[in-house]
């Protein structure tokens, strides 16, 4: 967690039009691939009764720093992808370019906990903890609340519909 607080200068934050701007070339990238369930698709492989439920912009801490991208809550998973492609060293030397994607499928996630840094102003994350206790720390939401309302739910309903389909299956 230390290196979710190595970066002073970056703001995760955003200011209104900052917020404004996300927005805007979030919808233009949508639009012009056709929608964010088709842009989901292209970028994820998906089953086809997977869902695309919300979308946020949002940044997701690395050990290299926030990256920005778009976090995907669909009916079986949580996914992020970067806004753009991000440079590495292949095993070759060369520089390459790839986008940064995490998919956690939601039937592995054991928590999803809001949580408040007491600064000025108060920097707040969400933080999804994986069943093999893998850490995702996301923040710098355009709303904030209504990301994790939504993450906490799916979370949520998905397990009850596990309990529920188990249920089902040993009555018979």
């Amino acid at each position: 967690m230390a290196d979710l607080f190595a970066y002073p200068a970056v703001k995760t934050a955003p200011s209104m039009s900052d917020a404004a701007m996300g927005k805007l070339s979030l919808g233009a990238k949508a639009l012009s691939e056709g929608g964010f369930e088709k842009l989901y698709r292209q970028t994820f492989s998906s089953g086809p009764d997977e869902q695309l439920r919300k979308t946020f912009a949002c940044y997701l801490s690395t050990a290299t720093g926030p990256v920005a991208g778009t976090l995907y809550l669909t009916s079986a998973n949580v996914a992020f992808c970067s806004d753009r492609p991000l440079s590495f060293a292949a095993p070759s030397g060369q520089t390459a370019w790839s986008y940064y994607k995490v998919m956690i499928p939601l039937e592995k996630v054991a928590a999803v906990e809001p949580v408040t840094m007491k600064e000025s102003p108060p920097e707040k994350y969400v933080h999804v903890v994986t069943v093999d206790s893998h850490d995702f720390w996301f923040m710098g939401f355009v709303s904030y609340d209504k990301a994790v309302h939504h993450l906490a739910e799916a979370v949520s309903s998905y397990k009850q519909q596990g309990v529920a389909g188990a249920a089902a299956a040993g009555t018979k």
